[in-house]
């Protein structure tokens, strides 16, 4: 992380680094942060019925559980149980991306 700590003069601020987080994020690494989101299906995707809901706004949606975990997550492993016929907004969510990284950040200060 990044923090301002003052000017090196009038023209340019200067940082210092006050932390690096090395952990690389994969598939053995991901706390599926993501599948805590509202996942918006379109009509390309292949998600079996018993995993989809009308949202409140009418558009379709992966059902998630009481607890905000999308249906499709095994809790056990933390690893989609649909995931080659995942939706194509799961597929566009890059992990390891600043998006990724959001959202793990905020999952964790829930803790």
């Amino acid at each position: 992380m990044l923090r301002r700590s003052g000017s090196h003069s009038d023209r340019s601020p200067v940082y210092r680094v006050t932390a690096i987080t090395t952990t690389e994020i994969t598939c053995d690494s991901c706390d599926a942060a993501c599948c805590r989101l509202q996942v918006i299906l379109v009509d390309d995707n292949r998600v079996p019925e018993t995993m989809t809901e009308q949202s409140s706004w009418g558009g379709e949606v992966m059902l998630r559980r009481d607890d905000g975990w999308c249906t499709a997550l095994d809790r056990t492993t933390m690893l989609c149980t649909i995931y080659d016929d995942r939706p194509q907004i799961c597929r566009d969510f890059e992990m390891g991306s600043v998006e990724c990284i959001n959202e793990r950040d905020a999952s964790f200060s829930l803790l």
